[in-house]
């Protein structure tokens, strides 16, 4: 499996970069993207990386934020056949405080979004899961992030995010957008071989608690590939006390 880059928060290939996460994966059977970063920026750089956007087989939206999802009429654009698979609840309003940090709610009618529920099967050995109704071993709250319920703001469940799990060579490759619902939580869930997305601690002070998390995950075997919301400083600070911790950059390309 090879996993490009297409927007990540820095770059060190030259590119362009963006607050947002956008990777072109290839499989043994198949082409996708996951996710779209915020702007026409992911296909801008995948023009310049010589990939056809056209050529993917589907699209997965990880959750309802904009920096996520802000390119998927980019997207649909450049792509004339590509089902997008999106969870039912990614069109409901999302709010950083009381900034609106949701989709555009234009794009919602598209016929070519297919709306999932808590697990579905897109092909053999690619599934998308909520986990909506998992156990948490620890709740990592909201984060100052917010949903609109009955006309008035409430702490965001995170029940648009979804995460896509491929099984290819006898290999578990999680890819998890922003892991909103708690790093913590999605590894004990589903202990993959191979973890890629955001781990959502960039708010988190350098500190004894982050340490602790650091030495939690490094307990699994597995090999983290992160950026975006887990922080440019919490990514160093974790660094030094996993074994298989990897930065995510604009233009990187990585075979798994």
């Amino acid at each position: 499996m090879r996993i490009t880059v297409l927007v990540e928060n820095t770059s060190a290939r030259g590119l362009p970069a963006e607050h947002g996460l956008s990777l072109f994966v290839e499989t043994a059977d198949c082409r996708f993207l996951f996710d779209m970063g915020q702007s026409d920026l992911f296909a801008r750089n995948a023009a310049s990386l010589g990939i056809g956007l056209d050529t993917a087989d589907f699209a997965v939206l990880s959750h309802g934020h904009y920096d996520h999802g802000g390119g998927l009429r980019t997207f649909l654009s450049v792509n004339t056949h590509a089902p997008v698979y999106v969870n039912r609840h990614a069109f409901e309003p999302h709010y950083n405080s009381t900034r609106y940090i949701g989709l555009d709610p234009d794009m919602k009618g598209s016929d070519r979004l297919v709306f999932v529920g808590d697990e579905f099967s897109i092909a053999e050995g690619i599934t998308l899961f909520s986990c909506r109704s998992a156990g948490k071993i620890m709740d990592f709250g909201s984060c100052g992030l917010n949903m609109l319920e009955d006309g008035h703001l409430t702490e965001d469940d995170f029940r648009h995010e979804q995460y896509l799990l491929i099984d290819e060579n006898g290999k578990k490759i999680l890819f998890s957008g922003c892991s909103h619902r708690g790093i913590l939580n999605i590894m004990h869930w589903f202990r993959p071989d191979i973890l890629v997305g955001g781990f959502h601690l960039s708010k988190l002070p350098l500190d004894e608690t982050l340490a602790g998390y650091a030495k939690e995950l490094d307990a699994y075997n597995t090999a983290y590939y992160t950026g975006h919301c887990t922080g440019t400083e919490q990514y160093r600070f974790m660094k030094e006390s996993m074994k298989d911790l990897n930065c995510l950059s604009t233009g990187d390309s990585i075979v798994v």
